[in-house]
């Protein structure tokens, strides 16, 4: 039985041998081509979705950034003139305009002096905000420097010699417009170094496309531009004019006898 069992076993195997080999199918190269050309389609296609979604959300970005980038100088700015003015010393604040490259620039100066005990006069704080036309950028950058006796980190300071701590240190890049001015009856006025305080200031700041003006200088939509009026030393007494009631009640009567009746 076993004999038997293993003869069918061996001629199996030995016909098995010499059996031919099926050749399997594949692709051909048109279908080849073909597969490559609707994957490179699809590909496209998925490549520029992203795109326009990644150009859709670097807009939001900038247009938030464009609104509150600007809102956090102007308050940095504020601080530093409410910090550093205060009533009985002795401070002085100059504002300088001028066009860079067809970009309006502006510098805004604040210096703080005290006298010593020989009587001396020294630098206590001295703040400086200003622009400076940059060719990489093609546009401005805001620099801030502070100096003098007082402060500011006592820990990181203290550590700086006395060149660091005059260094300008920039704020942030991409400025295409930035004044400032002080308020003068109805209009404004671009420089200021009287050793008086002015009653306040007005700092104006864009990050917006600049174009260019008849006169050759650059400049941005009013929309554009973002503006806030600083007071100059809050605290102060401001003087208020109060008109007499006889004065009001004279002028609402000569507007009602102005006004014509209506015939009933």
């Amino acid at each position: 039985m076993d004999t038997c069992n293993r003869k069918p076993m061996f001629m199996n195997m030995r016909n098995a041998q010499f059996r031919p080999l099926q050749q399997k199918s594949g692709f051909s190269l048109a279908e080849v081509l073909v597969a490559l050309t609707i994957g490179a389609m699809v590909l496209v296609a998925v490549l520029g979705i992203y795109s326009r979604a990644e150009t859709s959300a670097a807009a939001i970005t900038r247009k938030l950034d464009s609104s509150r980038l600007p809102s956090e100088v102007l308050q940095h700015i504020a601080e530093d003139l409410d910090r550093t003015i205060a009533p009985g010393a002795d401070t002085k604040v100059t504002i300088d305009n001028k066009f860079e490259n067809g970009f309006s620039t502006a510098r805004l100066a604040v210096l703080k002096t005290i006298y010593d005990s020989k009587n001396e006069k020294q630098t206590f704080e001295r703040i400086v905000w200003q622009t400076n036309y940059d060719n990489d950028a093609n546009g401005l950058v805001l620099y801030r420097s502070h100096s003098g006796i007082a402060l500011e980190d006592k820990l990181l300071d203290e550590q700086k010699e006395d060149w660091e701590k005059e260094l300008f240190v920039p704020v942030c890049t991409g400025i295409t417009f930035f004044k400032i001015q002080v308020p003068k009856g109805e209009g404004f006025q671009d420089k200021w170094t009287s050793n008086s305080l002015p009653s306040g200031i007005v700092v104006t700041i864009s990050f917006a496309e600049p174009f260019k003006t008849l006169a050759g200088t650059l400049d941005v939509p009013d929309e554009e531009k973002v503006t806030r009026t600083i007071a100059i030393y809050r605290t102060r007494k401001i003087k208020f004019i109060l008109v007499k009631k006889e004065k009001e009640d004279e002028e609402e009567q000569s507007n009602e006898e102005q006004t014509p009746k209506q015939p009933e």
